[in-house]
This record gives C-alpha cells, sequence and structure tokens, in this order.
C-alpha cells in the first residue's frame, strides 16, 4: 500500500508542537479568593471570647455552621472555634465543658489567607493543614471567610467550564 504521506516542501510553514509545562498550563487568571468572597457573599459570624461555649454550640446549631471567628471589641481576629474544638473539649471534659470560656477552648493560632491569593493555593494550604475553616484578613481587617466546601466547589465549576471549552475546541 502507497504512503500518502508527503514531506513539506521548503516554502511551507510547518507547525511545530511542543511540550507544555505544568506552569504553562495553569490559566493566567488564575482564580483569587477575592472572586470567591464576591461570588459567595453571605454573613461571616463571629462570637467573643467572653461567650461560653454554650453560646457557641447554640449559634453553630442555628445558623448551620461549623465554625466560628472570634473577635474582639474593635473587630480585630483572635482566633477561632471549630466543631473540631468542642468536640475535643468535651472528650477532655465530660459534663464541664460547656460554661467554659470560647477564648480558653478557641485556636489562638489562625492561618488566614488575602483576597489576592491564589484558591488553589488556600486549597492546598487547608488540605495541608487538615482544617477546613480560613479567615480572609485584608489589610488587618476581617473581611469574610472560606471553607473548604466553598473552594472545592467553586474548583469544580471552573473544571468542569475549562472541560466544555475543550470539548467544544475539539469538536470545532
Amino acid at each position: 500500500m502507497p504512503s500518502s504521506y508527503q514531506a513539506p516542501s521548503r516554502g511551507d510553514q510547518a507547525k511545530k508542537t511542543t511540550s507544555q509545562s505544568a506552569q504553562s498550563n495553569i490559566s493566567h487568571e488564575t482564580a483569587t479568593v477575592e472572586q470567591l468572597i464576591s461570588k459567595k457573599g453571605g454573613t461571616t459570624f463571629t462570637i467573643s471570647s467572653s461567650d461560653t461555649l454554650s453560646t457557641a454550640v447554640t449559634v453553630l446549631r442555628d445558623r448551620r455552621i461549623g465554625a466560628l471567628l472570634v473577635t474582639g471589641a474593635d473587630g480585630a481576629l483572635e482566633g477561632i472555634l471549630s466543631e473540631r474544638d468542642i468536640v475535643r473539649k468535651l472528650a477532655e471534659t465530660p459534663g464541664q465543658t460547656l460554661p467554659q470560656s470560647v477564648g480558653e477552648n478557641m485556636t489562638a493560632k489562625v492561618e488566614t489567607c488575602a483576597p489576592g491569593d491564589a484558591l488553589v493555593t488556600v486549597l492546598r494550604r487547608m488540605n495541608e493543614g487538615k482544617f477546613r475553616h480560613m479567615p480572609v484578613v485584608d489589610q488587618g481587617k476581617l473581611c469574610g471567610m472560606l471553607t473548604i466546601g466553598d473552594v472545592v466547589s467553586y474548583r469544580l465549576n471552573e473544571l468542569e467550564y475549562e472541560a466544555l471549552q475543550l470539548k467544544q475546541m475539539i469538536v470545532g
């Protein structure tokens, strides 16, 4: 069977393909925390460090959320109190936990992100640190909180959109 391939002549512009690095495959318009917060909207729930765990549990239940940001009178972030913090304390001090203060039981060293941070970076930090809530702070001012669910959902939507674009490009 004769071959139908013809080598390009010198006058033809042959297209070259090159392998791409992982970095070059990343979109130049990387999604940021700010984009997610603006789409998400909503309220960030806070509590005072002097409130009791009983109050915190009630707020968590009523608002159907998993964590509260602990703020001072000036609104500055002092810590975070999650369901995990409360469950651990319940195991340590059964029957004596709910009257304790939020300040005694919160996580004081809080990982935060900024509005300009890339979502993929925030997701990686949350995954590596094994935490599900991250406050967003801009120039010392609290401006929201991301959950792992928020970030994963946003990223899945991005991936679905990218897959659709690729399918359309292939189909033509």
